[in-house]
């Protein structure tokens, strides 16, 4: 049974601005998440460390200071904004892609980088996406399919597609210094 608030419009606020290089959309918010009010705050999950491992970051950040992703061209966001939980536990009704959908033309982001395959299926609606760089863009958004950064998902852990997203992120960075 799904855990949600109806106190709470979103359970964690997006972190979105227009232009951003990659934003990050997981399913919904695990329980310690929603406690911290900050984005993959379980200790057992390795969204910060690894946003650091591959240059995302210039620092290991802690979940509190999420919000310093935008200076570095980086959003967040789920596509459940009213329940918390694993997977198994959310409502699919509540499981939100044309939401999504609206706020990557609103917001026009470079990129997008679903944070598991289940993600992707349901914002992407295909059935069994691949990790990496996908084919096709969403609404003008360069895709890619991460490996789950949680660790009830670590025996599918690969770091490979991360470091894609992060190239891509690299890259962008490098072109707007040499603008500069």
């Amino acid at each position: 049974m799904p855990r949600a608030s109806s106190r709470n419009r979103q359970l964690i606020p997006d972190l979105l601005a227009p232009g951003l290089d990659l934003v990050f959309c997981g399913t919904a918010p695990s329980p310690i998440s929603f406690r911290a009010r900050a984005y993959y705050a379980n200790p057992g999950n390795a969204f910060w460390p690894t946003l650091y491992a591959v240059g995302l970051t210039p620092e290991r950040l802690a979940p509190q200071r999420f919000p310093e992703l935008l200076s570095l061209g980086i959003g967040l966001t789920d596509l459940n904004k009213t329940e918390v939980g694993s997977d198994h536990e959310l409502t699919p009704a509540a499981m939100d892609a044309a939401s999504l959908h609206a706020k990557l033309r609103q917001y026009r982001p470079a990129a997008i980088a679903f944070t598991s395959k289940n993600a992707a299926s349901l914002g992407l609606g295909v059935k069994s996406p691949v990790y990496g760089r996908q084919q096709t863009l969403l609404e003008g958004a360069v895709v890619f399919v991460l490996a789950s950064p949680s660790g009830r998902a670590r025996s599918f852990w690969t770091l490979a597609p991360w470091q894609e997203a992060a190239a891509f992120v690299a890259e962008r960075r490098r072109l707007r210094e040499r603008a500069a």
